[in-house]
C-alpha cells in the first residue's frame, strides 16, 4: 500500500481453519491508518474468516493478527473498530425503531450505561454521526420507510457513532440502488478522506471498489493481488488475475459454502 508508518491492522502469515477446513493459509496484509481498502472475492474464499480473525472472533492456527498494536478484541483496539453487516441494515420488519434510536444504539456501551453524567456526551455523538451521514432530516423516521440507501448510511452512522477509527462493511451496497449506491459510496470516500477514518469494504461490486477505494485486494484462500489502483489493472479483471497461474498460491482446502 501507499500508506506510510506503523500499519494499524497487521496480518503475518494467517492460517484459519473454519467448519473443519483450512479456509485462509499463508495470508500477509498490512492497512495502515486512512486506508480506504476493498476487498473481494468468491464465496467462500475467505473474506468474513479475514475479518472474523481481525476482530478476533477466530483463533489462528498458525500466524498472527495485531491491531493497533496488540491483540484483536484486546483493550489496545476496544472500542476502536466498529464492525457494520449487511445483516444490520435487514432489519425485522416489525421491528419499531428511529434512526435516533438505532444510531444510540452505537453509543450503548457499559462505561455509557454505568455513567449517567456521560449521557450529553452520547447525545453529541449521536448527532454528530446522524449529521455526518446526511440523515438530519429523516432522524425521527421509522427505519423501515427509508430506502435502501438511506438504511445503510443509518448502520454506517450507528457504527459513527462509537467514535471508532476503523469502519468494516461487510456488503454494505446489498440491495441499494443505483442511485442511493453512488451517494453512498461518495459518504465513505468523505469519511476517509475528510474524517480521517479507516474503512475495510467487502463486496462483490468490482465498479465500486475500484471508484472509491485506495487498495483492491482480491482473497481466495489468500491474499493474491493488493495493489495501489494507480498501477493496477482495471478492477474488473482483478477476479480473473488473482484466479490465474500468475499468483502462486498455497495448497488449501476450500472452505464448504458458506462457511466463509
Amino acid at each position: 500500500m501507499m500508506s506510510k508508518g506503523k500499519p494499524i491492522i497487521s496480518v503475518k502469515d494467517l492460517k484459519v481453519q473454519r467448519g473443519g477446513a483450512v479456509v485462509l493459509d499463508g495470508v500477509d496484509l498490512e492497512i495502515h491508518a486512512g486506508d480506504f481498502v476493498g476487498l473481494s472475492g468468491p464465496n467462500g474464499s475467505g473474506k468474513s474468516t479475514l475479518l472474523m480473525a481481525i476482530i478476533g472472533e477466530l483463533e489462528p492456527m498458525a500466524g498472527s493478527v495485531t491491531v493497533f498494536g496488540g491483540k484483536p478484541g484486546g483493550i489496545a483496539s476496544r472500542g476502536r473498530i466498529a464492525w457494520v453487516s449487511q445483516a444490520a441494515a435487514q432489519l425485522p420488519s416489525n421491528l419499531k425503531i428511529s434512526v435516533r434510536e438505532l444510531v444510540s444504539l452505537g453509543t450503548m456501551s457499559w462505561i455509557d450505561i454505568v455513567l449517567p453524567f456521560r449521557r450529553s456526551q452520547r447525545h453529541k455523538r449521536v448527532e454528530k454521526a446522524i449529521r455526518l451521514v446526511g440523515l438530519e432530516d429523516v432522524a425521527e423516521r421509522d427505519v423501515q420507510r427509508l430506502s435502501g440507501g438511506q438504511r445503510q448510511r443509518a448502520v454506517v452512522a450507528r457504527g459513527l457513532a462509537t467514535e471508532a477509527e476503523v469502519l468494516i462493511l461487510d456488503e454494505p451496497l446489498a440491495g441499494v440502488d443505483r442511485a442511493s449506491r453512488d451517494d453512498f459510496l461518495k459518504l465513505l470516500d468523505r469519511l476517509c478522506r475528510e474524517e480521517g477514518k479507516t474503512l475495510v469494504m467487502v463486496t462483490h461490486d468490482q465498479a465500486a471498489i475500484h471508484q472509491c477505494t485506495q487498495c483492491a485486494i482480491c482473497i481466495d484462500g489468500n491474499v493474491r493481488f493488493d495493489e495501489n489502483h494507480t498501477f493496477a489493472p482495471a478492477v474488473l479483471q482483478v477476479e480473473a488475475l488473482s484466479l490465474g497461474d500468475e499468483f502462486a498460491s498455497s495448497e488449501r482446502v476450500q472452505a464448504p459454502s458458506g462457511e466463509a
